[in-house]
């Protein structure tokens, strides 16, 4: 019987299992059984576990069409441009249980501006198991709903305002109230108003809240002279709680006195200050009144405080102008500032060619007239005031005897005919009220309105108060259009009117609208 020889036992390597191994429960994927949580593997625990559940996949957004303000529960609203950090904050503030998961990250996704729909891509991150942090990717829809918010539901309904600042200045153009909305408009100080109404001699601006206007009537008192009132009236009581409410009424008053304008002051007032003449022009208003001796070049400041204990109205205005033609000046070598004093002789333009009577004056425009110019100013010769100031100073025997026969204001530059700019100026939104402007009236404004687009023209000093805009593109090639039909027409009338002067483009701004930054450009 043959034996079998005995093999030598191999000795098979043992792997050392450090953790125990079970099966996931859902796939039967081998998993280490001392750090899975669940007896989950990772792919399972990706597919099974939801750590956005209970978070709304659809809300809703309330925006108001009029002021295009986000509504922010309970009753707040808040200005947030598209896809802006703030509305991005206000709608994951519009999520339920947001606040019990880790926000990692969240943007936008681009949808359609007419399809009322925004969507948000918001990452979480939370600890699903014990040792195992669970990252998850969604998105959320929001519904874009219209409300009227409170503030647009009072400026659309009659008689909701709570105060009104009531501007009036009694003179009978609206030169001073065009100045005044170029400054209201280039400090933005009307953007509180929830309307603004034309009347006959000024301005309303209406408030939904009293310190709306109080800052406003600060506004204007840093800008121009004037003189306020405040009155208030009672709307309702509630006996119960004593609380009340009421309607505020802010009443301004500007100075009667414009720029260009011939005043004659009081003499005790001229005497006060610095002892000046009493017939002066006024070139410029402020904060003060600053008065002009053209005879002398000597100025002097009417505060807001002194006009009004002992104020005076206006000799003339410039409606009386009357245009001169310069036959010879010369100048006296005194100047001071952007005034040079000079001795003119001058005429009447209506006389040239009837009669010889000329008029010999002193004047402050010396650096900007030469013989053959034709200069705006007042003819006092043969004119009769009814001022009582003005009849004091032709009984005074130290004052009669200067009274000038004519007394020059500014150049006047001939335009034939409207010409085109190449600036424009904003104006303000307003309410002509339910009476329409009168033809007459309507013609009157224009004409008002063209002589001070052609004082900011003339005025450097003028016009770095205000915000000239360039004019849009499309009237720029209208215009360009037009000058190449009448080219012809045109060089005819280049010799004429030369030295009109004209606004550096430089000194313009850029409107926004009209910046190439669209996509279709």
């Amino acid at each position: 019987m043959e034996i079998d020889t005995p093999l030598p036992l191999v000795h098979r390597t043992q792997i050392p299992h450090t953790s125990a191994t079970i099966l996931c429960c859902n796939c039967g994927a081998e998993i280490d059984g001392t750090t899975s949580a669940g007896a989950l593997c990772n792919d399972c625990v990706k597919v099974t576990v939801d750590i956005s559940e209970g978070i709304q996949r659809e809300a809703t957004l309330h925006t108001c069409r009029d002021c295009e303000r986000w509504l922010q529960p309970p009753h707040q609203w808040m200005t947030a441009a598209p896809e802006s950090r703030e509305l991005l904050a206000l709608c994951l503030r519009k999520l339920r249980a947001l606040s019990k998961v880790r926000i990692i990250d969240a943007s936008f996704i681009w949808t359609e501006p007419h399809s009322k729909r925004i969507k948000v891509k918001i990452t979480l991150q939370q600890e699903a198991f014990e040792g195992t942090i669970l990252q998850q990717t969604f998105e959320v829809e929001y519904v874009v709903a219209s409300q009227q918010c409170p503030d647009c539901a009072k400026s659309f309904t009659a008689n909701t305002w709570r105060a009104v600042v009531q501007v009036r200045q009694k003179v009978p153009h609206k030169r001073t109230f065009l100045y005044l909305e170029q400054l209201i408009l280039k400090h933005s100080a009307h953007k509180d108003t929830i309307n603004i109404k034309e009347t006959k001699d000024g301005l309303d601006f209406f408030y939904s809240q009293r310190n709306h206007a109080e800052k406003f009537v600060d506004f204007l008192t840093s800008v121009a002279p004037v003189r306020t009132k405040k009155s208030q009236e009672l709307i309702s009581m509630d006996i119960h709680t004593s609380s009340k409410s009421y309607k505020f009424t802010f009443s301004v008053e500007l100075v009667p006195i414009c720029k260009d304008d011939l005043v004659c002051l009081p003499m005790k007032l001229a005497k006060q200050a610095g002892n000046i003449a009493p017939l002066t022009l006024c070139y410029r208003v402020g904060t003060s009144i600053n008065l002009l001796d053209p005879n002398t070049l000597q100025t002097s400041d009417i505060s807001t405080p002194i006009y009004w204990r002992s104020p005076f109205s206006g000799l003339a205005d410039v409606r009386e102008l009357v245009e001169f033609v310069v036959m010879d000046i010369e100048p006296t070598g005194l100047q001071k500032g952007r005034f040079f004093l000079a001795e003119a002789t001058v005429a009447r333009a209506s006389d040239l060619g009837t009669n010889e009577i000329t008029y010999f004056t002193r004047t402050h425009l010396g650096g900007v007239l030469h013989p053959g110019d034709s200069v705006m100013g007042y003819h006092l010769t043969g004119t009769n005031f009814n001022n009582p100031q003005f009849e004091a100073l032709e009984e005074s025997n130290a004052h009669s005897s200067t009274i000038p026969d004519v007394i020059l204001v500014k150049k006047h530059y001939e335009r034939k005919k409207k010409k085109s700019r190449n600036w424009r100026l904003k104006r303000m939104n307003k309410d002509e009220g339910e009476m329409l402007p009168r033809k007459q009236d309507q013609a009157r404004n224009d004409e008002d309105y063209e002589h001070f687009l052609r004082d900011v023209e003339e005025d450097q000093e003028l016009r770095s108060t205000m915000a000239l805009y360039k004019a849009q593109q499309a009237k720029r090639e209208r215009d360009r259009m037009e000058g190449v039909e009448i080219a012809n027409t045109a060089e005819t009338e280049e010799t004429e009117g030369d030295d009109i002067p004209m606004i550096d483009m430089d000194e313009l701004l850029d409107e926004f609208e009209d910046l190439d930054v669209g996509d279709d450009q």
